[in-house]
């Protein structure tokens, strides 16, 4: 029944073949050429903030490649006032989103200019707390549903993320309050480092959904298309008030958890990463497009370029930006300080020499 019910929805075969037309996206060749874009370009900004972070230049970061697709594909199936509530590793939703490249690398690196969201961009700032997300999207989809507003909120979580009580939790109120809440789980099949078979006796994680009586599709997540579709469908339903969405997208990390120290090569094997490969969403996609007549080399260099050069300014606004100090941080806790936390601030901007 589970394998029925979850099948999972695929557009473009690894090879780059239309394989479900009836579910084809209409998207404008100019659509199709920006989704190539964003996934060529989060490529490169990976690879650089790996090489950044080598140097010792940029903090904490969760490698990306690989889960392009799912991660271009839904955040692009959004309007830009959506609200997107991402994880660590859903840096480029945000970025797309909104959220300068340069506050980005200061969320990195723990600066507090990296959490002020600029006026207008409609995402929060990167959740560390596995799951917390969920529940914070089922609060901010009930939200738009009271407020009668013509939007969602999405939030993204890994296969491990569901085994948290806060996933749970967090998709049951959705479903009982009908939020407008899509709930994206990114399933890398390890977590961390542990099988996903190790985690979850469910043959899905789609089917999660059925206990809090929501929607659930299951989507392949090398595809940007599907992705694409499965999203844009979930947001329909969701405004039409039929409820949230759990889509489980199948995808696969090629790097590391984090560059805190994790090695892949401990709990994956080499014959394993090379047939997700296989799958590359990158590949996938510049093939139809190129047979399309929508995408060449040329094209391909161009971004890199791009890419390359916004990455090195970024990170140039990054460094020019001032340190932060302990009277920074008090002073943004409240609008207005209470005595305690006043008398520190002052402490410690006696002691900074102000």
């Amino acid at each position: 029944m589970a394998n029925e019910a979850f099948s999972t929805i695929q557009i473009l075969s690894p090879e780059g073949k239309v394989v479900n037309p009836d579910l084809m996206p209409q998207l404008t060749d100019e659509q199709l050429r920006e989704l190539m874009r964003k996934m060529v370009f989060t490529r490169i900004w990976d690879q650089r903030a790996i090489a950044l972070n080598r140097q010792g230049r940029l903090g904490f970061y969760a490698p990306v490649a690989g889960q392009e697709a799912s991660m271009i594909g839904s955040q692009s199936a959004l309007s830009k006032e959506d609200f997107i509530l991402p994880s660590y590793r859903d840096i480029p939703q945000a970025v797309w989103h909104g959220l300068p490249l340069y506050q980005a690398f200061h969320y990195s690196r723990g600066h507090y200019h990296g959490g002020q969201i600029p006026e207008g961009v409609n995402v929060l700032m990167p959740q560390i707390i596995i799951g917390a997300q969920i529940t914070q999207c089922a609060g901010v989809g009930f939200g738009f549903r009271l407020k009668n507003e013509s939007r969602v909120a999405i939030t993204y979580i890994g296969d491990g993320g569901t085994s948290q009580g806060d996933f749970y939790e967090g998709i049951n109120f959705a479903g009982a309050y009908n939020a407008q809440s899509i709930f994206v789980v990114q399933n890398n099949r390890y977590a961390i480092s542990v099988p996903i078979e190790k985690q979850t006796k469910a043959q899905t994680l789609a089917q999660k959904a059925v206990a809090a009586g929501i929607h659930g599709v299951q989507v392949d997540g090398m595809d940007v298309l599907a992705v694409y579709y499965a999203v844009a469908e979930a947001r329909k339903r969701a405004l039409a008030g039929e409820g949230p969405t759990l889509i489980e997208a199948l995808t696969y990390r090629y790097g590391p958890h984090t560059m805190a120290g994790d090695d892949p090569t401990r709990y994956r094997t080499n014959e394993e990463k090379s047939e997700w490969e296989k799958k590359d969403p990158l590949i996938r996609f510049r093939t139809y497009l190129e047979e399309k007549g929508l995408w060449s080399q040329a094209d391909e260099e161009r971004v890199i370029e791009e890419a390359k050069a916004a990455v090195a300014d970024a990170i140039k606004m990054a460094d020019a930006t001032p340190k932060q100090k302990v009277s920074d941080l008090i002073g943004f806790m409240f609008e207005t300080l209470p005595p305690s936390l006043e008398q520190q601030r002052a402490e410690f901007l006696a002691r900074e020499g102000k």
